[in-house]
Order: structure tokens, then sequence, then C-alpha cells
């Protein structure tokens, strides 16, 4: 199985925005500290297309924004994308092209790929959610340890410091998580690979795999590679 870690073998970067900042981080924890700098970036260049709602926050004109969605910059929410009753966007969130927003979640410090969903009672924060990426619903991701050091990824035998304190997950292209999963600080997911529901995940789930708990992790038979 594929146990990479790697920005390259997760995410295809022709479905985000964020592709210039990503393609030059080996890892995409590495990109975390420098989200909120190319949002503001990336306002000036963004076009005609797009709506400015408030301080550093842009928005697609095909976006659908509820009325009591809350959204702090800075924060580009992209083409067709649904913002759904009562989501709270703190700010340096970058949101792609058909996404979801659903009702209730809460999203921090975040690149969410085209596509990606997370629609129901979720929170993703200091997180990278890649292109056709779901979380069930009631999935979170945990972004710091209990004894608030800082998160380390361990892959392999080897152990990769993050140097940061606020670490939640990273989910490849096309990842599933099953409902009310708790992806603990520094999970990886890769591309295709599955998460049981009510897990609780920890490490590196490979590339088309099914997590199904700890310990016991299966590859997807006669899967397309993406």
């Amino acid at each position: 199985m594929n146990y990479t870690v790697k920005t390259s073998e997760l995410y295809d970067l022709s479905h985000t925005a964020a592709g210039a900042l990503l393609e030059r981080c080996e890892y995409p924890w590495q990109a975390l500290s420098q989200i909120g700098a190319f949002i503001k970036e990336l306002i000036p260049t963004l076009g005609a297309d797009y709506v400015k709602l408030a301080d550093d926050v842009y928005v697609h004109k095909t976006a659908k924004i509820h009325r009591s969605a809350d959204i702090s910059g800075p924060c580009v929410i992209g083409a067709d994308t649904e913002v759904r009753p009562s989501a709270f966007i703190r700010g340096n969130a970058l949101i792609g092209s058909g996404c979801v927003i659903g009702n209730s979640c809460e999203v921090k410090n975040a690149i969410i790929f085209d596509k990606s969903q997370v629609p129901h009672f979720n929170y993703v924060g200091d997180s990278i959610l890649g292109y056709h990426a779901h979380m069930g619903a009631g999935a979170v991701t945990s972004n710091v340890k209990s004894d608030n050091s800082d998160v380390v990824i361990k892959c392999c035998g080897e152990t990769l410091p993050t140097g940061r304190r606020k670490v939640g997950a990273f989910l490849g292209d096309n990842a599933e998580i099953g409902c009310n999963s708790v992806l603990n600080p520094g999970t990886v997911v890769g591309r295709g690979a599955r998460v049981y529901p009510l897990s609780m995940v920890r490490g590196v789930a490979p590339a088309h795999s099914i997590y199904k708990k700890a310990g016991e992790i299966v590859e997807i038979r006669d899967c397309a590679v993406n």
C-alpha cells in the first residue's frame, strides 16, 4: 500500500486556486502557516465574477451563501459552492468551486479543493481537503493534542515534525470519511481511501485503502487509480 504523505501524491493541484502555494510545499502541512497571506495575494487577481461581502471576503457570484452564515476574512469562496445555514467560516479559508459547507459547520485556516463536501455538523481546522473529498455527518478534524505539544506525522517508521501546535487532517483526492469519525491531529488519508463511520483515526490511511479501525486497514480491490 502507498503510505505517502507528500503533497504531490495526495492532490491534483489543478483542482484548487491554491496550486501555486501547494506546489512549493513538499508536505501539505507546510502550507498551513501561509494560507492567510496567500489568500490576500490571490484576491486582487480574482476578476469581476467575484463580489466582496466583507473585508477580505470574496465570493463568486454563482455561490449560494445563506443569510445566517458567518464569514470572516481572509476568505475566498468559488463558483457554485453552497454555504448552508449557520455555517461559521473563521478566516484563512480558501474554498473551491462546487463545494458544500453545510449547516452548523465550522471551517478555519483550511484549503478545500473543488467539489469537496463538509455538509453536516463538521469541524475543519488547520486542514486540507482534496478534490471531491467528503466528510460524513458529524466527522471532525481534531487539530490540537491534549498536551499542547507540536504535532508530528508518523509514517512507515519515520517521524516528521510539523513545527506547529495546531495541525488537523489532510484528505487526499476522493477520500471518504464516515459519519461521526474523529481525525486526530496530523492524520493523513490517502487518495481514494475510505474511513469507516465512528472511527478514531491516527496516523496515515494509505491511498485506496479502507480504514476499519486502528491496526485493521485493507486495500480496496480493483479500484481505479486517479
